[in-house]
């Protein structure tokens, strides 16, 4: 369960990283990036191909050269911030992993909000729910009462999922989905390139277990996801075989982010949330 008493300590963090969450999108400020807003930035030399149009003719009448008006453009983001609520992530000892990712993403949305800026977390199984963007602390409080009523269950088709959250994306956004991401590369580049007009982070979260598998002898093991069960010895044969599939399946789906120019993460839940913020941020 999050405790409120966690919204004060990322105080300290908004310290540390204010303004720096968006390096690539900003909120409601005005900008440098030009465009078609009503905040005049600077004349500009007119290139030929561009729309004649405009060309301010009255600065022509003065110096007898063509310029162009560039505009400031204001952009307001949205961070959308997605956790997996899948039965997997229903595993760990000291924290369940579905406990730090929620964590991980209110620590998203309340940065969000101290940038005045509108923010949604949805969570997805085999359903996916979500709140309207909205801005302030009543949204907050509403993900954080939300978060921790909330428990994962079963399994999820992620493309399906995330295709439909989409259509809920009609701006340009930040998108960070939070998850062990043990699904198909090939359905997770299908998200990406789905989102790849937006700045978009993975972020992979994974019990110290499952990095390291320092366990040796019979066990019997449970899907979370089916429930199926398993009964199995682990040597150390067993232990290269499964930490060599890891490591590629995360190669593949670090190479599936480079395609879009996204950002990925693997973090250990029993890393310190505020040095994870640093390293993400």
């Amino acid at each position: 369960m999050i405790q409120s008493e966690f919204l004060h300590q990322l105080d300290k963090l908004n310290l540390v990283v204010k303004k720096k969450v968006t390096s690539h999108f900003t909120g409601e400020r005005r900008t440098q990036y030009l465009g078609s807003g009503l905040l005049f930035h600077e004349y500009v030399p007119y290139v030929f191909g561009e729309d004649i149009k405009a060309v301010d003719w009255k600065v022509y009448g003065r110096t007898d050269r063509l310029f162009v008006k560039k505009f400031e453009e204001d952009r307001n983001l949205t961070v959308h911030v997605l956790v997996d609520f899948s039965g997997s992530m229903n595993f760990g000892a000291k924290i369940k992993k579905f406990e730090y990712a929620s964590m991980i993403g209110l620590g998203f949305v309340y940065l969000a909000m101290k940038d005045n800026e509108r923010f949604v977390l949805s969570t997805f199984d085999d359903t996916l729910d979500f709140f309207k963007p909205r801005k302030g602390q009543r949204q907050l409080a509403a993900i954080l009462h939300y978060l921790n009523t909330k428990q994962p269950k079963g399994g999820t088709d992620i493309q399906h999922a995330l295709a439909k959250y989409k259509e809920l994306v009609n701006s340009k956004s930040l998108i960070i989905i939070i998850s062990d991401f043990f699904y198909d590369p090939e359905l997770l580049a299908n998200v990406l390139h789905r989102y790849k007009k937006n700045k978009i982070k993975f972020i992979q979260v994974l019990d110290p277990l499952e990095n390291k598998l320092n366990l040796e002898g019979d066990y019997h093991l449970t899907d979370l996801e089916s429930d199926t069960k398993l009964h199995t010895y682990i040597d150390p044969y067993l232990r290269k075989q499964y930490f060599d599939s890891l490591h590629k399946h995360i190669m593949e789906i670090q190479k599936k982010c480079l395609e879009v120019n996204a950002d990925f993460y693997t973090i250990n839940t029993d890393e310190d949330l505020f040095d994870v913020f640093y390293k993400i941020l």
